[in-house]
C-alpha cells in the first residue's frame, strides 16, 4: 500500500512569548503527606509532653528504638522498609519538581497587558479540532490525529487523488489549524497519508 510521509521541525513563533507549562495543585498527594505529617507530630509531641510530666513514654516507641538498637541492618524487613522510604521520598520530589497537567497546553497571550490570567487547551480538544479540519481535505477518507506537548502527528487515508497532492494539502491545512489553536509553543507537525485500499491510483 503507498504511503507519503513529510515532517517538520518545531518552530518558535516569533513575536510570541514563551509561556510555562500550568502547575498541578496535586492535593491528594500533599493532603496525605500533611495528615501523616501531622500525626506523627502529635505522636511525638505527646510523649515529649508524658516523658516531661514524669510518666513513661509510649511503649510502642520504646520498643522500636530498642528493636532498631538491637537488630542488625542487613535483616529483610529493615531493608524493605528503608527501600519504600527512599521510593516515596523519590516519589514526593518527583511530584514536587515537575510541573503535571501533561494534557493542558499553555497558549499564547494576545493584545493582553500582562496580566494573571492564563489560557490553556486540552489535547484531546486540539486533537479533535484538527481532525475536523483534516476531515475537510478533499481526498482525505479518514484520519486519526495525535497532539503531543512537542509535536503532532496525522496520520491519514485518502481514496482518490494523488497522495502528495493530498499530503501538501493536509499538511497545508494542519498549519493552518496549528496556527489558528494559539499554542505558545508551535509544535512540530507528521502528516502520514496512505492509499485505502481499493483506491485509485
Amino acid at each position: 500500500m503507498p504511503t507519503l510521509e513529510a515532517e517538520r521541525s518545531p518552530a518558535a513563533r516569533s513575536g510570541s512569548a514563551r509561556r510555562k507549562r500550568f502547575w498541578s495543585a496535586r492535593r491528594i498527594p500533599a493532603g496525605v503527606v500533611a495528615a501523616v505529617l501531622l500525626g506523627a507530630a502529635g505522636l511525638l509531641l505527646y510523649d515529649v509532653l508524658a516523658v516531661r510530666s514524669g510518666r513513661p513514654g509510649m511503649r510502642w516507641r520504646r520498643e522500636l528504638a530498642k528493636a532498631l538498637a538491637e537488630r542488625p541492618l542487613d535483616q529483610v524487613w529493615i531493608q524493605v522498609g528503608a527501600g519504600l522510604a527512599v521510593a516515596l521520598g523519590l516519589w514526593l520530589v518527583v511530584l514536587a519538581v515537575t510541573p503535571g497537567l501533561r494534557q493542558l497546553l499553555p497558549m499564547r497571550e494576545e493584545g493582553t497587558g500582562g496580566g494573571e490570567v492564563r489560557a490553556g487547551l486540552e489535547r484531546s480538544a486540539a486533537a479533535l479540532a484538527l481532525r475536523d479540519r483534516a476531515m475537510e481535505v478533499p481526498g482525505v477518507q479518514g484520519a486519526r490525529v495525535r497532539v503531543g506537548r512537542g509535536r503532532v502527528t496525522v496520520r491519514a487515508v485518502s481514496h482518490f487523488r494523488e497522495l502528495a497532492d493530498v499530503r501538501e494539502d493536509l499538511g497545508e491545512a494542519m498549519r493552518r489549524g496549528i496556527d489558528e489553536l494559539g499554542l505558545a509553543r508551535e509544535p512540530g507537525l507528521a502528516v502520514r497519508v496512505e492509499r485505502v485500499e481499493g483506491g485509485k491510483g
